[in-house]
């Protein structure tokens, strides 16, 4: 992204916390940012649209970190999520997204209703796949109504903490305290085999959706953005970013990976050392494809 179209993203931001989506126009936009009409359109269809790259790039940028805190980790260890909703709890707050959530969800406008709703959804899906890390998939068939439970116990919970504590922003012991509560009734509902909701919905409101392996794509993709970064100026990089861009496809959007391809785009890699930390994030790069070979050969 160019950076005039992120300084538009960045002044409509702004001007939608401050005035409001509805109330907040095109003209106050161009006015703000400094740009002509025929720029604007050129970016954006739309002021929907607008916002709903304000999302995206909000949305992509919080992913990356969410999914470094997991490398190198252990999927099942809990703290790790926590410090993961944590920090989406916070990135919520700094961005101030929560006033525009609210606005649209009680808009007339279903467009950007149904682009909300696709966003919960994902984010319920990734509560979901990360339940499955957390527990095991003896659990599965229940961990999807636990998801449910956990996002609705966690809303209101921050919500009313906040108005019982309004001087205190340290939220992780409300999102333990959820979780906590969550582990003790994910034991409960499977001895009784009680199940509200089947998992299989989420592929039907989520096209596409595959779970678990959906996860793991996301993950390597953004491995892969970071190793990119750690490759100094050099004049074969673009060599290397092909390497990882090559890789990043058949592992993604490939139906069948190449498995001999990829382990020799891998030792080409590994054969080249830039830094420390390149090392560090092509053993987790390796280590995320280790369990993406798993759970396509279930």
């Amino acid at each position: 992204m160019n950076d005039r179209k992120q300084h538009v993203i960045n002044i409509a931001h702004q001007l939608f916390i401050n005035k409001g989506f509805q109330s907040t126009s095109i003209q106050d936009i161009l006015e703000y940012s400094g740009i002509s009409k025929g720029t604007f359109y050129n970016y954006f269809p739309s002021k929907n649209e607008l916002l709903k790259e304000i999302f995206k790039t909000i949305f992509e940028e919080f992913e990356m970190e969410r999914n470094q805190l997991l490398i190198g980790q252990d999927p099942s260890d809990i703290e790790i999520f926590i410090n993961q909703v944590e920090l989406q709890m916070k990135t919520n707050h700094k961005k101030m997204l929560i006033p525009l959530f609210e606005e649209l969800i009680v808009s007339n406008d279903e467009d950007l209703k149904g682009f909300m709703k696709q966003g919960q959804l994902k984010m319920l899906r990734w509560v979901y796949n990360r339940f499955i890390d957390i527990y095991g998939e003896e659990y599965e068939p229940y961990l999807f109504d636990m998801a449910i439970m956990f996002m609705a116990t966690l809303q209101h919970n921050l919500k009313f903490y906040a108005m019982a504590h309004p001087s205190n922003s340290n939220i992780k012991p409300v999102i333990r305290y959820c979780v906590n509560r969550i582990k003790k009734i994910v034991k409960e509902v499977s001895e009784e085999k009680v199940q509200l909701i089947q998992p299989e919905f989420l592929a039907d409101w989520l096209p596409g959706c595959k779970r678990k392996t959906d996860s793991l794509k996301e993950s390597i993709s953004q491995s892969v953005i970071i190793l990119k970064r750690t490759i100094k100026e050099k004049d074969d990089q673009f060599k290397f970013f092909e390497l990882l861009d090559f890789l990043e496809y058949e592992l993604v959007n490939s139906k069948i990976p190449r498995r001999f391809l990829i382990e020799s785009t891998l030792e080409t890699l590994r054969s080249n050392i830039f830094s420390p930390s390149w090392n560090k994030e092509l053993k987790s790069l390796e280590q995320l494809i280790a369990e993406y070979y798993v759970q396509i050969n279930e």
